[in-house]
């Protein structure tokens, strides 16, 4: 038995997956006045998909602008009354300089009324502030009704027609978005490896795959994501591989099958197939020591053409019985010949 390096290709499913994907949804509530995008539909980002009218908003709008008319014009009052309160003030402290002219109690009537109008210029300037932020909230709630797309994509899905009625929290299709827009330029292949084989994965790895609507042709891509941790229901951990997709050919939602590399960090050991015995409560290899066998408890890994991996307390040199069976007991005493090329 020889210990050797493990370098095989394993056949596991995967699945092709876009690289982004979105429901979109609006964020007001409206009547759709015309959605210009269906099924297939190629979308640029920042491209209008969807135009929705919401009456009320104009209502809300009107008033707001009223109300900011009416601060703008109160702060011009105010603004008018502290202008002439300082005037005043000014005209009594340059009088008050010539003794006797000004009573010192006029003088100090006129710097409280300044202050008293500084203070309510103050207030309304807040009141406008307040009233325009209202207005810029309006024509930003306006601005949702032209619904467009967060990024370049193809449109997966379309659930709305004009005169529908449509909000993230109302309506009788609010349960389904407007469309669903997916990034079909770059695909990521989830791949599913079985626990015992994620040991190695490293970023960068070439892996290929085909897919049933190719048959025939090879695919490649690289090991972009790995998650670290393995799904304690399935015992495998997703692994996400990038592909490049820019002519469109492959199609989000493909079954693929996948040709995963495994490669041990160390040497293995070796031995025939059919050197591993099985019975009801163990797996073991027969080792030949000093022309007497011993059971030698084995647990299996990969299968490397007619030979298997075994792990258990062998080491490199060990004679192995070439074909394992519980009928040659331990102890027996054997002669050992050495196996012939292949066997």
């Amino acid at each position: 038995m020889v210990a050797h390096a493990v370098d095989v290709t394993l056949d596991v499913p995967g699945d092709l997956a876009p690289y982004q994907a979105v429901a979109i949804f609006p964020k007001v509530t409206g009547f759709v006045k015309s959605i210009r995008v269906d099924r297939g539909s190629h979308v640029r980002a920042g491209e209008l998909l969807a135009e929705l009218e919401a009456p009320e908003l104009l209502a809300q709008r009107a008033e707001a602008q009223s109300k900011l008319q009416a601060a703008e014009a109160e702060l011009a009052a105010a603004r008018s009354k502290l202008d002439a309160s300082t005037s005043t003030y000014d005209r009594l402290k340059a009088a008050s300089a010539t003794p006797g002219v000004v009573a010192g109690n006029d003088l100090v009537l006129a710097e409280k009324a300044r202050e008293a109008d500084q203070d309510q210029m103050a207030a309304i300037q807040q009141s406008v502030e307040a009233a325009r932020q209202a207005l810029s909230a309006i024509a930003q709630m306006e601005s949702y009704l032209n619904v467009t797309a967060p990024f370049d994509g193809v449109i997966t899905e379309r659930n709305v027609h004009p005169g529908a009625l449509v909000g993230p929290a109302s309506g009788p299709d609010s349960t389904l978005p407007l469309v669903r827009l997916v990034d079909d330029r770059r695909l990521r292949l989830v791949v599913p490896v079985p626990e015992a084989y994620v040991a190695g994965v490293t970023e960068g790895t070439p892996v290929a795959f085909s897919v049933a609507a190719f048959p025939g042709r090879t695919l490649t891509g690289k090991v972009a994501r790995i998650s670290d941790a393995v799904d304690v229901k399935t015992r495998t951990m997703p692994v996400e591989i990038d592909v490049a997709n820019a002519d469109g050919q492959l199609a989000s939602g493909s079954f693929c099958r996948v040709r995963w590399p495994v490669r041990r960090s160390g040497p293995s050991l070796l031995v025939p197939s059919r050197a591993v015995a099985t019975t009801t409560g163990r797996t073991f290899v027969i080792r030949i020591r000093n022309g007497k066998t011993d059971w030698v408890d084995v647990t299996t890994g990969l299968t490397v053409g007619a030979q298997v991996e075994v792990f258990g307390d062998l080491h490199a040199g060990d004679d192995v019985a070439a074909r394992g069976t519980d009928e040659l007991r331990p102890g027996t005493d054997v002669r050992t010949v050495p196996a012939k090329a292949g066997s």
